[in-house]
């Protein structure tokens, strides 16, 4: 499956209702495996991202859906970046000329 690693801002609202917090991350991590996905480490972070996620997704279409889906609630706006094993980046790789 597709590694993604997702870089997540509150929003305003998202800083207003931060006691909800933990039960929106919950329910987000069961929202991405019911669309085939998984969560592999999920971080609170100081800096300019609030959260941290790295996980896995059926594809890179379920991927949007989930974080569209998720955005749509209005707490989070996310960066997303899709990521690559060291063995995946080989053979990528051995295809160039």
């Amino acid at each position: 499956m597709p590694t993604y690693i997702t870089l997540w801002k509150l929003t305003d609202q998202g800083v207003k209702n931060i006691k909800n917090a933990p039960q929106r991350i919950e329910a987000a991590i069961k929202s991405a495996e019911a669309a085939g996905g998984k969560t592999k480490g999920f971080y609170v972070t100081m800096g300019d991202y609030d959260y941290v996620t790295i996980g896995e997704g059926a594809s890179d279409e379920s991927q949007m859906a989930f974080l569209l889906r998720t955005a749509s609630a209005g707490s989070v706006r996310s960066t997303t970046l899709k990521a690559f094993t060291q063995e995946e980046f080989a053979e990528i790789v051995k295809k160039l000329p």
